[in-house]
């Protein structure tokens, strides 16, 4: 999808305008998604020099290949980010309605929470897949 979208926090204090593609949705269930969300995460991407962000985000560097940006004042996840990547995940909640996106499929379902299943028949991947997330 090549529309621009918009998006941003609950508090309004982070807004974002993406002019170029959106990926598809795809969910991540491992377990940093889990922990920074409280549930797995579901999120579009797109090239990082297509995304225009304004306000203060506050990045979290969660691991050594990535990083998490979030609203510094109402705590909103907003963005994952592998620096030098080129791209940005944005997640898909924050978007402004309508996007037009629908869910690709899922991935790391090997770390999901005991506590739900996975039945909508969209494809799954154990780990990351490079394919679906491209």
């Amino acid at each position: 999808m090549s529309t621009a979208r918009s998006g941003g926090c609950l508090c309004g204090a982070v807004r974002y305008r993406v002019t170029g593609p959106l990926r598809s949705v795809v969910a991540c269930h491992c377990g940093q998604c889990r922990r920074s969300s409280g549930h797995h995460v579901a999120a579009t991407a797109a090239r990082r020099e297509d995304v225009a962000i304004t306000g203060e985000v506050t990045w979290y560097a969660s691991s050594p290949e990535a990083r998490r940006g979030f609203c510094a004042r109402c705590g909103s996840n907003l963005f994952w980010e592998r620096p030098g990547s080129g791209g940005i995940s944005i997640f898909a909640g924050t978007l402004d309605l309508p996007t037009g996106l629908r869910l690709k499929g899922h991935i790391h379902v090997a770390g999901k929470g005991d506590y739900y299943e996975i039945a909508d028949g969209l494809p799954q991947a154990e780990a990351g897949d490079p394919e679906m997330t491209a």
